[in-house]
């Protein structure tokens, strides 16, 4: 099984590589990337390396790959494309086998977990978190939603307040730079 999922996230990477590198359309190219850091996030699974795998997932194929995106939006790819046409023919067949197979692995997780749940009788023994394989990860969730948060909510603050300038600002230069041409 290990063998497996590791070669299912081997080509999850190499594919999302090779689509970042030969991909013409800048979105297209921003999308293997993400699909690239997602194997890389399964690859962390994989080594029992959970909060590395959250951190690759919400940092670099949330934030990062939303970032290049503002930047592309930017700089203005407004290439029109016909919608009427698909370039990928069996695109929407295999997106609904895709999406049949991911409904059946969450309703069988939904039943397994469901059973799990009832077996174990009347409570849930929750175990001491501050040790043990997860400690790491929850010590450092207390740190930062407790005695952090103030630092954390403001760097997030600042983060949203320097995207919205970055955007106010690129479109006042556009409009500064089509009344000029005038």
């Amino acid at each position: 099984m290990e063998f497996f999922v590791f070669v299912c996230a081997a080509l999850m990477i190499l594919v999302g590589a090779v689509g970042v590198i030969i991909r013409s359309h800048p979105v297209h190219a921003a999308l293997s990337l993400v699909l690239t850091l997602f194997g890389v996030a399964v690859l962390f699974v994989a080594q029992d390396a959970h909060f590395l795998a959250a951190v690759q997932v919400i940092v670099y194929a949330g934030a990062i790959v939303v970032l290049f995106l503002f930047v592309i939006m930017l700089l203005g790819v407004d290439r029109v494309e016909n919608l009427r046409t698909e370039p990928l023919t069996s695109q929407r067949p295999l997106a609904i086998i895709v999406s049949l197979g991911l409904i059946g692995v969450l309703v069988a997780a939904f039943v397994r977990g469901s059973d799990a749940l009832h077996e174990r009788g009347e409570g849930i023994n929750i175990p001491d978190l501050t040790t043990g394989t997860d400690a790491n990860t929850t010590q450092l969730a207390e740190s930062i939603f407790s005695r952090y948060v103030v630092a954390f909510e403001v760097t997030s603050v600042l983060l949203v307040i320097a995207v919205v300038g970055t955007v106010l600002l690129a479109r006042r230069t556009k409009t500064v730079v089509a009344e000029n041409l005038k």
